[in-house]
C-alpha cells in the first residue's frame, strides 16, 4: 500500500467524531453567546487576493499566509491566516455605518508554520469584533465576552494578561528612534533581554536608556502600573496608555486574576492599543487573545476604532474535553411501525439512536452504546440497560 495516498502534512490532522462533535456543539453555543449580546454573524470567504487579507496587518501576517496565483486573473491570491482584515474589510465597505457595529464569525484559517510545537496549522478560528467605539468601554466588553466565551466552554481557573503596545511606541518617539529602525530592540524587548536592550541602547540619554531597560520588568499585579508611572518619561503616549490599562483594572479586577506585563508586544505591527490574553494555569499558551487594531480599517478607507479577540476551536475542544451526557442507544433492524416511532420519539428528546443493520452483530461494540430498543409484553419498545457481553 502506497502510504503517501493517505498521509497529511506536518502539523495537519482531521478531527474525529469525539472532538468533532465537542468542536460543533463549542460553535453554536459560542456564537449564541456572541448573538445574545448583540454581535452580528458574519461569514468571509477562505480565499482573497493577497493585498486585501494583508491590508493594515504591518506585515505580520505575511509570512503566515499561504500565496498561490489566481487562474482566472493571473492576481496573486491568499489563504487567510486570520479573519480580522476580513471582518475590518465587511465593516468598512459593506455594512458603512456610522454607529458601533458588534460582529463576529467563526471559520477556518491556514498558518504556513505552527505558532508553536504541537499546534495545528489549520485553526478554527472563532471571534468577537466591536467597531466604532475609541474608548476604554469597548475593550471592558469585548474582554468580559471573552472570558464568558471560555467559562461557557468549561475552562476554570482563568487569568488575564493585560499590555499596551502604546508604551513601547511613545518610548520610541521619546528616544526619537524610527520604528523602521526599532527591529532590535523590539526583539531584545519580547525576550526581556536586558543586556542586549542596554546594548541597543548605549547612545541614548541616561533616563531614556533606563526606561527602556525597566520596561521588561514591568510586569505582575495592580502595582506595576504605579511603578509605570513613576519609572517611565511623563511622555503623552506613554501617559495615555497607563491611563488606558488602569481604567480597564478598575472595570475588571473583580472576579478575575489580573496581570500586566508592559513588555508584551504581542502582534505589534498589527495592535494599536491595548493587547490582553486569557490563559489557565492548566495550559501554558494562551487560550484566546486580542487587542485594539484601529488602524486595519483605515487603510481600507474608512478609519474605524476597533477591538476584537478570537480563540481556536478545535484546540478549545481537544484541551477541554466534556465526557458525553448520553451515550447512544442500539436499536434492531426491523419493519415495526411502533419501533420507527419509538426511534422518531427519542430522536427528538435529543438521544442518539443507532440502527443495527443486519450483519454486523460482531462489531457491535464500535457503537459504544449502553442502551438497547427492547420491545416489550405490550407490544411496545423500551429502553433497557446493554446486556453484559
Amino acid at each position: 500500500m502506497n502510504t503517501h495516498t493517505w498521509r497529511l502534512p506536518e502539523y495537519i490532522e482531521d478531527i474525529l467524531p469525539a472532538a468533532a462533535l465537542r468542536m460543533e456543539g463549542l460553535r453554536h453555543n459560542l456564537l449564541n453567546l456572541f448573538r445574545v449580546h448583540g454581535y452580528e454573524l458574519v461569514a468571509p470567504p477562505l480565499i482573497e487576493y493577497l493585498d486585501s487579507l494583508l491590508t493594515g496587518t504591518g506585515g505580520d501576517l505575511d509570512l503566515k499566509t499561504f500565496k498561490l496565483v489566481d487562474q482566472i486573473s493571473g492576481q496573486t491570491m491568499g489563504l487567510r491566516a486570520d479573519i480580522t482584515p476580513q471582518t475590518a474589510r465587511i465593516d468598512a465597505h459593506l455594512l458603512n455605518r456610522q454607529g458601533v457595529t458588534r460582529l463576529c464569525y467563526a471559520g477556518p484559517v491556514l498558518h504556513t508554520l505552527p505558532e508553536r510545537t504541537g499546534r495545528s496549522r489549520e485553526l478554527m478560528q472563532l471571534g468577537a469584533e466591536l467597531y466604532g467605539h475609541e474608548g476604554f468601554e469597548a475593550d471592558i466588553e469585548i474582554q468580559k465576552l471573552m472570558l464568558s466565551a471560555l467559562r461557557l466552554a468549561g475552562v476554570s481557573d482563568l487569568h488575564l494578561d493585560l499590555g499596551h503596545v502604546g508604551v513601547f511606541r511613545g518610548l520610541l518617539q521619546y528616544a526619537r528612534i524610527e520604528e523602521a529602525q526599532a527591529g532590535p530592540l523590539f526583539a531584545a524587548l519580547q525576550s526581556k533581554d536586558i543586556a542586549s536592550i542596554r546594548h541597543l541602547t548605549r547612545d541614548l540619554e541616561p533616563q531614556t536608556r533606563a526606561a527602556f531597560c525597566t520596561l521588561p520588568t514591568l510586569y505582575g499585579g495592580e502595582e506595576v502600573l504605579e511603578r509605570a508611572f513613576r519609572e517611565l518619561p511623563s511622555h503623552f503616549e506613554i501617559s495615555q496608555a497607563l491611563e488606558q490599562l488602569r481604567a480597564i483594572v478598575n472595570e475588571t479586577r473583580s472576579g478575575i486574576k489580573l496581570n500586566i506585563d508592559l513588555a508584551e508586544l504581542r502582534g505589534y505591527h498589527y495592535h494599536s492599543g491595548v493587547v490582553f490574553a486569557v490563559y489557565t494555569s492548566h495550559h501554558p499558551a494562551p487560550l484566546a487573545s486580542g487587542g485594539r487594531f484601529d488602524h486595519v480599517g483605515k487603510t481600507f478607507g474608512r478609519a474605524r476604532h476597533a477591538t476584537g479577540f478570537s480563540l481556536d476551536l478545535r484546540e478549545l475542544a481537544t484541551l477541554f474535553p466534556r465526557p458525553q451526557v448520553n451515550r447512544p442507544i442500539l436499536a434492531p433492524y426491523l419493519k415495526n411501525a411502533r419501533l420507527s416511532a419509538r426511534i422518531d420519539e427519542l430522536r427528538l428528546a435529543g438521544e442518539t439512536v443507532i440502527v443495527d443493520l443486519p450483519g454486523h452483530e460482531s462489531s457491535r461494540a464500535e457503537y459504544d452504546h449502553d442502551r438497547i430498543l427492547q420491545p416489550t409484553a405490550e407490544g411496545d419498545w423500551a429502553v433497557v440497560a446493554r446486556p453484559a457481553d
